[in-house]
């Protein structure tokens, strides 16, 4: 019999965890409850609060002694950060459902990103129609919006509760058996709008030669999953043709994926072959979002949600910098590819942000400084999306990582 876990504040949320638990038992399943509130709960719960601030090394005690909410959730958060995929291991569950607040959420949240991916996680929470980033990271946390705040059972929230407590059970219980080829090697690789039929043509390919390639959106989030996966020992390869989440880093756009973006390979010596795609732009919500001190700059309406601004030399400077900087660290297998004819599709000559200047800034500076008996140096007289590029890249990655293998 399958086992969902019921984690929350059984303290506060007591009711309405317990209406969660009594709908799951109904349908066959086991429960396992973890309690992650301050003080003590409506009921002794399977794994208690105290077992989870002694994860951190503290006690629960003193903790709820000094009534401070937000220590309470700082350490609590972190002790089901740790115990959750411990309990897991241990096979004491095999989904996990809760609810809350953004107090609730912010306590189980930790420990559900936690995780492997593909275990059911289903969070129903106050803030899940908002900017979930913070909860979801790059994890597969269903989120379901509470309609109402999670504080009693009504005509609204027990229909919420319910649906979630079925979502979580049919997950976990309904089996779909389908022929799966023999398991192929993962290779990774990043995209873009303006670097799709480079990654496309590329991915074909590396399918041809027997290989599975998951692609992964450029959007801040992708690139930080993708590095996430590669540290897990997912890949047996990564495609890394579009580095344009440093533009947001380093400039300040709205899909950056944090100063660790371009480590994971090379750190974990997975075979890399990395290029500049997209390194032409900044992305930004719609236009009247921008902020004012970019007045001025040259700005391309992608669509009515996305406005792309212009990188400057300066900017391309300081990104073949970066991009050297992380190269450079590599333990493994790398390659650097230049695309001198533009790195996306409207860097192109006629296009709007062709930029002559701005790439043989960005091309100059990483070839000067590319540490070249770490990483070998590729240059084609191509733009990213000319077929000889794509496949180029594509037949070096194989091999390197034929090579890697022997």
């Amino acid at each position: 019999m399958k086992t969902i876990a019921i984690a929350g504040t059984f303290d506060s949320k007591g009711k309405e965890l317990t209406f969660v638990k009594d709908i799951l038992e109904s349908l066959g399943l086991n429960t396992f409850t973890i309690h992650c509130g301050v003080f003590e709960p409506m009921f002794e719960t399977d794994v208690s609060n105290q077992e989870v601030a002694k994860e951190v090394g503290e006690d629960i005690h003193e903790i709820a002694a000094k009534k401070d909410r937000a220590l309470g959730t700082e350490v609590l958060s972190k002790g089901m950060e740790r115990l959750i995929p411990k309990l897991y291991a241990e096979g004491k569950f095999d989904g996990i459902i809760s609810l809350g607040g953004t107090g609730g959420t912010s306590l189980v949240t930790p420990g559900m990103r936690a995780l492997p991916v593909g275990v059911p996680k289903v969070m129903v929470s106050t803030v899940a129609s908002g900017n979930v980033q913070q909860y979801v990271g790059t994890s597969d946390i269903m989120m379901i919006p509470s309609i109402v705040d999670v504080s009693g059972l009504n005509s609204i929230s027990t229909k919420i509760f319910t649906n979630a407590a079925l979502a979580i059970a049919g997950m976990v219980k309904l089996e779909h058996e389908e022929k799966v080829e023999a398991k192929k090697p993962l290779v990774a690789a990043t995209m873009f709008g303006v670097t799709t039929p480079c990654v496309d043509m590329a991915r074909e390919y590396l399918e041809e030669q027997g290989y599975e390639v998951l692609v992964f959106h450029a959007t801040g989030t992708g690139g930080k999953t993708m590095e996430r996966l590669v540290e897990e020992g997912y890949f047996e390869g990564v495609l890394d043709l579009t580095t344009t989440e440093w533009c947001d880093e380093l400039v300040g756009g709205v899909l950056a994926a944090g100063p660790n973006r371009l480590e994971s390979a090379g750190k974990h010596k997975v075979p890399q072959v990395v290029s500049v795609g997209a390194l032409d732009m900044v992305n930004f919500g719609p236009m009247d979002t921008v902020p004012e001190k970019f007045e001025g700059r040259k700005f391309y309406k992608h669509n009515p949600t996305v406005t792309l601004m212009r990188t400057t030399v300066e900017e391309n400077k300081k990104l073949g910098e970066i991009i050297a900087e992380k190269l450079n660290q590599t333990n493994g297998p790398t390659v650097l590819m230049l695309p001198l004819k533009g790195v996306s599709m409207i860097d192109a000559e006629g296009q709007p942000f062709h930029g002559p200047k701005e790439d043989e800034m960005l091309f100059d500076t990483l070839r000067q400084n590319i540490n070249e008996n770490k990483v070998e140096l590729i240059e084609m007289d191509a733009n990213i999306n000319d077929r000889e590029f794509a496949l180029t890249a594509a037949k070096k990655l194989v091999d390197l990582m034929k090579e890697n293998k022997n």
